[in-house]
């Protein structure tokens, strides 16, 4: 069954949502090192700070019941890459496996090529990260390229592997 769940732009007061879910080594050691563990208060409060300035919104909190249970946002780049979007998420180990992300990854990707002047969305999801290989599939997202031993986290050397979806 899936959890019905929304999104909606970060509220000051989701700092403590944020902290409590985010806390969690298994979320952690699937996204870069800009997102620590431990995950503290002040961790989340800056992050919601931070991203409220964003204009249009690029980051929204993933929500169950009025609780901020995880995070999705598409990132416009710059430069060379200017026509691209980086796509990022996480959601509270204890929502794993109930169906929430895909619906929110293609929610996001009709929210990136509508706000901003991109052509592709890609996200970059460790050789390990199995899960969110088939949410990311499931959304619609095509395998590009796989990147052997480029991400060192944790002292392992890990696969990166690049999907995308194009406009």
């Amino acid at each position: 069954m899936v959890l019905k769940t929304t999104l909606r732009e970060f509220k000051e007061e989701d700092w403590q949502s944020l902290q409590l879910h985010a806390n969690n080594p298994s979320i952690a050691k699937f996204m870069t090192n800009q997102f620590p563990y431990p995950y503290t208060d002040r961790h989340a409060k800056e992050f919601i700070f931070r991203i409220s300035k964003l204009i249009p919104a690029q980051v929204f909190a993933i929500d169950y019941n009025g609780e901020a249970i995880g995070a999705i946002g598409i990132h416009p780049q710059t430069d060379i890459m200017e026509r691209n979007a980086e796509l990022g998420y996480w959601l509270s180990e204890k929502y794993w496996g109930k169906g929430i992300i895909t619906n929110h990854i293609k929610e996001m990707v009709e929210y990136g090529f509508s706000q901003f002047p991109v052509n592709r969305i890609y996200a970059r999801p460790f050789g390990s990260n199995l899960a969110s290989q088939r949410v990311l599939e499931k959304a619609g997202f095509k395998l590009e390229a796989r990147l052997d031993k480029v991400i060192f986290k944790n002292g392992v050397a890990e696969d990166e592997l690049i999907y995308a979806v194009r406009k």
